[in-house]
């Protein structure tokens, strides 16, 4: 257990929040790229709509708690908790944001939940040693950066195939219709699958932060309070909206049709959902961009600015180790105090 006094913890508890709603300005494109890309609805109209069903997630929790399972890898499958310090919180903190605000300000649909696994590693290395890394919990993480986008991307095809084999007999008016109503839906139900699985990674730092300083004892468990509040928080920073990352997300990669973006949006809500279930923190960024490409090459691969795409991996496979450093970095400079 380690003191800290009362003002710190509620400035650290703040920190946390405002990684949170960084995560939610920051992955607002995942939620509402392909549904701004084909004019289905307004950008503000949008971000209102993703932001509601981010917040919605929170009952979808009361009902079925076992989705909190992300919340627990985060806070104690990653890194040994019982080295946990707020030193190591903050340094995972600062290495998080940062990252985020330069992929961000560059208009680079990197990933939150990594900027925030890789934060939380580095700190806890330069802290601890190798020997506090928890590896199961890691290579799972590591594991799903492979396999989210993928997964997307091949059920975004299966979606595309099989709606088209559903809807072969309709008019062209009458499947358009009826792809704007489908794709409404996904789109609500991406937004709900990624409020479920981003705001947990939040809460799980704040759940071990008060477990490590004693606010907290027994089994792991996320207090209401603190699952409100995050769900609160990623809704207000999607409400903020990532411009730029939009860009990218709906019409940089491949332009997008009504079916195309119901493809894309259920096709990621089915992997987050999953991953929820599974405790796996899988980034929702990576996700959509595998179901879109998914989608774009289902109508030919040409289609795909495979350009493009190659700059948004790129920049997932950096992210844990930048983040690391820099939480490594943030973790040191405590020290100097």
């Amino acid at each position: 257990m380690h003191e800290l006094a009362f003002p710190l913890l509620v400035g650290l508890i703040a920190l946390a929040l405002a990684f949170d709603y960084l995560n939610g300005l920051h992955d607002a494109a995942n939620s509402i790229a392909t549904v701004v890309a084909t004019r289905l609805l307004s950008p503000v109209k949008a971000v209102l709509f993703a932001a509601f069903f981010n917040f919605a997630a929170y009952f979808l929790t009361i009902a079925v708690p076992s989705l909190h399972a992300v919340a627990e890898t985060i806070g104690k499958g990653l890194i040994d908790k019982d080295i946990v310090t707020p030193a190591v919180i903050f340094g995972a903190l600062g290495g998080a944001m940062f990252w985020n605000v330069v992929t961000w300000l560059r208009g680079i649909p990197s990933s939150s939940s990594h900027a925030l696994v890789g934060g939380l590693i580095g700190a806890g290395v330069a802290h601890g040693g190798m020997d506090v890394v928890q590896w199961a919990g890691l290579n799972k993480t590591v594991l799903a950066i492979v396999l989210s986008p993928t997964i997307g991307m091949f059920l975004a095809l299966l979606v595309m195939l099989a709606s088209s084999w559903a809807l072969v007999r309709a008019t062209a008016n009458q499947a358009e219709r009826s792809f704007r109503v489908l794709h409404l839906a996904s789109s609500a139900a991406y937004s709900l699958s990624h409020g479920l699985n981003d705001a947990q990674k939040t809460m799980g730092i704040i759940t071990v932060l008060l477990y490590s300083t004693g606010r907290l004892t027994g089994p792991f468990e996320v207090p209401h309070w603190v699952a409100i509040s995050c769900y609160v928080a990623i809704a207000l920073g999607t409400m903020t909206g990532g411009w730029k990352i939009i860009e990218t997300m709906g019409s940089r990669i491949t332009k997008l049709s009504q079916h195309q973006g119901f493809s894309a949006s259920l096709a990621g809500s089915i992997v987050l959902f999953t991953a929820s279930a599974l405790g796996i923190p899988v980034s929702t960024t990576h996700t959509i961009t595998g179901a879109i490409i998914g989608a774009g090459t289902a109508r030919r691969a040409s289609a795909v600015r495979w350009g493009v795409a190659r700059t948004v991996v790129m920049a997932w496979v950096v992210t844990i180790p930048a983040s690391a450093a820099v939480g490594a970095a943030f973790y040191g400079l405590t020290r100097l105090f």
